[in-house]
């Protein structure tokens, strides 16, 4: 019984070694493993570190970037705004003046309206009261001797004797030239042949 106790005893001491050896290479291959995930976790949280640094940097100047163009912006705009409303109060005040303006020269207008039309009859009335004055002088004329209306024509200017010659009754008239010296009968009859040159005969 010994014997067999012997024989068994190295079969079961070499398994047990074998065993062990496994045993330890499972355990090498599972720290190996386990070392390359945590090496591996390791350098991809590094690598999404390092990444999230490099876009927070990245980031940070074009926030300023668009920080400082988003002021210039807005200086431009406000700049902008102040120019338009510049312009709006000049505007506002050219237009005041030219309503002011445009008062005045309706006032002036209305002045130069009334004015002619005071001259209009101011004429008008010079004009009527002229006009009666030829007529009483014609009138008056016509009454006289023909001889001494002669003697007066005679001393008149040509153009104004052949005026008022001119609107006499053609009886009186004709006496009145007859009793001119001949110089002044035909320098009056020229005058009173020229007044109708110009009027059409059809």
């Amino acid at each position: 019984m010994s014997s067999r106790t012997r024989k068994k005893g190295p079969g079961r001491g070499t398994l047990l070694i074998i065993g062990a050896l496994f045993f330890a290479s499972g355990v090498i291959r599972i720290a190996d493993g386990t070392g390359n995930a945590v090496a591996r976790e390791v350098k991809a949280f590094s690598s999404r570190a390092e990444a999230s640094t490099t876009e927070d940097e990245t980031a940070q100047p074009q926030e300023c970037a668009t920080e400082d163009g988003l002021s210039r912006a807005l200086a431009t705009v406000r700049r902008r705004m102040a120019e338009l409303d510049e312009r709006e109060k000049q505007f506002e005040i050219r237009m005041v003046t030219l309503q002011r303006a445009e008062v005045e020269i309706q006032k002036n207008l209305t002045a130069l309206v009334q004015a002619e039309e005071s001259l209009s009859a101011t004429i008008a009335q010079a004009d009527g009261a002229a006009e009666k004055d030829i007529e009483r002088l014609i009138a008056m004329y016509e009454k006289m001797k023909p001889k001494d209306a002669a003697n007066l024509f005679e001393a008149m200017d040509s153009t104004f004797a052949a005026g008022f010659l001119a609107r006499m009754r053609p009886d009186v008239s004709a006496e009145v030239m007859a009793g001119m010296t001949p110089t002044k009968a035909y320098s009056i009859s020229i005058l009173l042949a020229g007044r109708n040159t110009g009027v059409p005969t059809e």
